[in-house]
């Protein structure tokens, strides 16, 4: 569920009692930066701080204990009437660490699984994230990289980012990002792309790279959206579904996805394994994802006979290519889980491997 602790609406309750009945107010504390010593410029008696300067949006005052009390009881009542097991927490980046924590603490008090996603566009994710903090954050660095490296067909972009993120010595190696092609704030993805066919790449990238995909609703058929400087509905319409699906721009794109989704829900190196880059050119990309012994996917992850260790290769190129990669281990051959029943024999520790166009491999030693 979408938790925005942050600001509330003019038509807030407490705020509208503030309007109301001014200094004399019960909630007067509840707003920061209060000051009835000027106006707002709605007309207000007194001046507030919004979100990021917009005045629709008041900011609360989270160090206010009834404030907190009032945001924790409604997570409390979320958890016991709707059973929800996850917030993500808008604006992440403006709620302070010690709010963070006394959520964090709430949260896993009603549910030891619950998750804590926050939406962080710039800084170090790891300021948010850790013990009693948020379980992971948004990853705008890969989001950017997903659609550009197609754009101007460089996945050294892309892969630099994820080398950066998850490679050897990564920073945020081991950390669950939350990994994301577009959403409510962003242009669609299928707006982005200069050439159409790169979505059927970009998921694949999507669904096997470390983090935990999301697909934003409706583009699982390739929808088409942009946001104006001062108006996102043409990123947020309304959908009804089974004529949207009847009108898919990509109709066979939410297949695709579902082969990935299942994929990656049935192999644990996809989901918990070390990232490691075996090739990259302009429109190649090739990774191998493993699970080491003790590591987070090693006890009980799936499917115990499941593989520990998977080769990613993905062409953003209108021609199949050709690729020779380095790979672990002796000559058995990988099978191709995405594309069965295809397997590929190593010779010499190398696979020579034919990656279809607009597409990938995904194979498993």
């Amino acid at each position: 569920l979408d938790g925005v602790f942050h600001h509330v609406g003019r038509e807030f309750w407490a705020f509208r009692d503030l309007r109301e009945h001014g200094e004399r107010s019960a909630y007067r504390d509840w707003f920061a930066e209060l000051s009835f010593e000027g106006r707002s410029p709605h007309g207000d008696s007194f001046a507030y701080q919004g979100w990021e300067g917009n005045l629709d949006l008041v900011k609360l005052e989270l160090g206010n204990a009834e404030v907190r009390r009032h945001l924790f009881e409604a997570v409390e009542s979320w958890v016991r009437e709707y059973g929800i097991d996850g917030l993500r927490l808008d604006v992440a980046y403006l709620l302070e660490l010690e709010f963070l924590r006394e959520l964090g603490g709430l949260c896993r008090s009603l549910r030891p699984d619950f998750w804590l996603m926050g939406e962080v566009i710039h800084g170090d994710y790891r300021r948010w994230t850790g013990p009693g903090l948020l379980d992971g954050t948004t990853n705008y660095e890969c989001y950017k990289g997903l659609y550009s490296s197609h754009n101007d067909r460089n996945y050294f972009e892309i892969a630099y980012a994820l080398n950066r993120q998850f490679g050897e010595g990564g920073i945020y190696r081991g950390l669950p990002l939350y990994a994301f092609a577009d959403n409510h704030d962003v242009d669609r993805v299928a707006s982005r792309l200069r050439e159409p066919a790169h979505l059927f790449p970009l998921y694949c990238l999507l669904f096997t790279m470390p983090g935990v995909p999301s697909v934003y609703y409706g583009s699982e058929w390739g929808i088409e959206g942009r946001r104006s400087d001062h108006d996102d509905r043409q990123l947020r319409p309304a959908l009804e579904l089974d004529r949207a699906g009847r009108e898919a721009p990509h109709p066979e794109l939410a297949g695709a996805i579902a082969r990935l989704a299942r994929l990656r829900a049935a192999t644990p190196a996809l989901r918990h394994g070390d990232y490691r880059q075996l090739h990259v050119g302009h429109e190649q990309l090739a990774f191998l994802r493993s699970i080491q012994g003790g590591g987070p996917g090693s006890g009980g992850a799936g499917d115990p006979a499941a593989p520990r260790s998977v080769i990613v290769a993905v062409n953003a190129s209108a021609d199949t290519a050709r690729l020779e990669i380095p790979v672990p281990g002796g000559a058995d051959p990988w099978q191709d889980l995405l594309n069965p029943p295809c397997s590929v024999s190593p010779s010499g520790g190398r696979l020579i491997l034919d990656v279809p166009p607009r597409w990938g491999r995904v194979l498993a030693g």
